[in-house]
């Protein structure tokens, strides 16, 4: 049997970090080296607790490969590992990021983040089902109507944001974080409609109970959340945000890239189906804020904006 060479950028000292030195060794590790890392580093106090068929049931993996990633970190094995883990526990600082203990650089800091994040986001890449998103896409393209709902303060942004996505497409939709709001929506809804209902957490009551008056009034529901929540069992499709927990934010920042980035598949495969009026649409609206808008480069629209503005006080003014 071929055994797995240890990473070449991560240390066997026994005085090394190891969540940092496997947070180091992601981008060379293998698909199941990288799930068993995610696990540990996800949540290092149940990792060093468990025994290694949770390890390896939790990871997807057997048990052997288990041992052989422990040694593949610098470990002995498995129990060294979980004592190195302890020692990890005992000085880092998970409630910063899972990635940074103290004593970091600034370049350290810095890495240990984005490599994070690169990490999460190619492992939640493999986790998407195409089927889904091209279904979800082809129901908004052809809804009468589309609301999106969000409750708390990132789900509302990205309500908000996914309705002005939609609006450029041409699409009839609005953006309710109003709990009362969101009920009516609902109750207005009909067979050629979608809520779509953005929240990470999945389990905000005034939501699910929104969603459910949409299901009762045949509005498909597409929930943009975890898979394992109350909001995933009822919705029609469900597009998963799968993403290791932040430390120190309900809502992390991991969560909040991929959900950015869902919106952005969404609306680029929406405005593929809906064809090349859509596109000549979306130029025109380009050329105008370019043109017009008040937030452009060239400041002689400044100045326009504010002459326009002192001409009508001029004429209200003048106006007997």
């Amino acid at each position: 049997m071929i055994q797995d060479a240890p990473l070449s950028n991560l240390s066997p000292d026994p005085g090394s970090d190891i969540l940092r030195s496997i947070s180091a060794g992601l981008v060379s590790m293998s698909a199941g080296q990288q799930r068993i890392a995610a696990m540990i580093l996800e949540n290092p106090h149940w990792a060093m607790q468990a025994n290694v068929e949770e390890l390896a049931s939790k990871a997807g993996v057997s048990a052997p490969t288990i041992v052989r990633f422990a040694r593949t970190v610098g470990c002995d094995g498995l129990r060294d590992l979980k004592l190195k883990l302890a020692a990890a526990l005992a000085v880092g600082a998970p409630y910063l990021h899972r990635s940074v203990t103290p004593g970091d650089s600034t370049a350290e800091v810095i890495r240990s983040i984005v490599g994070s994040t690169t990490s999460v986001l190619s492992d939640w890449q493999h986790q998407l089902v195409p089927a889904d998103i091209e279904r979800a896409a082809e129901i908004m393209h052809r809804a009468r109507r589309v609301d999106c709902f969000g409750t708390g303060a990132t789900s509302n942004f990205l309500a908000m944001d996914m309705q002005a996505r939609l609006f450029r497409l041409g699409i009839t939709t609005n953006a309710f974080s109003d709990a009362h709001l969101q009920l009516v929506a609902a109750a207005t809804q009909t067979e050629e409609d979608v809520l779509f209902a953005i929240s990470y957490v999945g389990r905000m009551p005034a939501l699910l109970e929104a969603a459910a008056v949409g299901k009762e009034h045949g509005a498909t529901v597409i929930a943009l959340t975890q898979t394992n929540t109350p909001l995933a069992a009822m919705a029609d499709i469900v597009l998963s945000i799968d993403v290791p927990h932040d430390a120190t934010m309900r809502v992390g920042t991991d969560a909040y890239v991929v959900q950015l980035l869902m919106l952005e598949i969404l609306m680029v495969i929406i405005g593929l189906k809906r064809g090349p009026a859509t596109i000549s649409r979306l130029e025109e609206i380009h050329d105008i804020l370019l043109t017009r808008g008040v937030d452009s480069d060239d400041p002689s629209l400044l100045h326009w904006g504010w002459n326009q503005v002192l001409r009508s006080d001029k004429d209200e003014a003048g106006a007997p």
